[in-house]
């Protein structure tokens, strides 16, 4: 039986022996195994979440690669990461309206106006939150993560508190729910014993 890997090929240019009788010459070629019989399954396909912090530590890196001189991962610092944040701002597409703006602190401005487009707080957070997580995976110390620092926190709650004052938007209006419910239950801090009490012991 012939094997998977021999194929046997037949010519027609043979010799006659005998009368009206001729035998043709045959060449077995060697082929290689197709690559399906020893091909790997294929990897697991990526979350939307690794995707994208791979396509944001790509993207990172090329940005210290094109400065000038060119800024190795090992030297990159908190500063970089600044410069990093506010470069992606001409791609943003969040209208952020100035002091000087008649429609500053309005949430839904009737019209149009010249203040500049940034990007989101909320997308900033989420990209810090990704390339801190992608600087670990890549061989990098949590001790000396640049997305780590505390600068980098000032910046983003900065970034938060004005686009809020620009667009009217209060980000303080959860904390007072949290306090207020606090007062009410010490208040009554005998009933919540007592319920809590009836609780357990049903």
């Amino acid at each position: 039986m012939m094997s998977n890997d021999q194929i046997r090929v037949k010519g027609g240019g043979g010799e006659e022996e005998g009368e009206g009788s001729s035998t043709r010459s045959s060449t077995t070629l060697l082929i290689a195994p197709s690559d399906d019989q020893h091909q790997l399954p294929p990897p697991p396909q990526l979350s939307r979440y690794e995707s994208q912090k791979r396509r944001d530590w790509n993207t990172f890196g090329q940005y210290l690669k094109n400065q000038r001189p060119p800024v190795v991962l090992s030297q990159c610092n908190y500063n970089h990461v600044l410069e990093f944040l506010r470069y992606l701002d001409q791609f943003g597409k969040t209208k952020v309206h100035l002091h000087g703006c008649p429609f500053f602190g309005q949430p839904e401005p009737p019209g149009p106006c010249t203040c500049p487009l940034r990007q989101a707080w909320g997308s900033l957070d989420a990209l810090i939150g990704r390339l801190r997580a992608a600087y670990e995976e890549n061989g990098g110390l949590p001790e000396n993560n640049p997305f780590a620092s505390g600068a980098i926190r000032v910046y983003l709650r900065e970034v938060r508190d004005f686009q809020a004052k620009a667009r009217g938007i209060s980000y303080k209006k959860k904390k007072k729910k949290r306090k207020m419910q606090i007062k009410a239950t010490s208040s009554n801090a005998h009933e919540t014993t007592t319920t809590t009490f009836q609780f357990q012991s049903s």
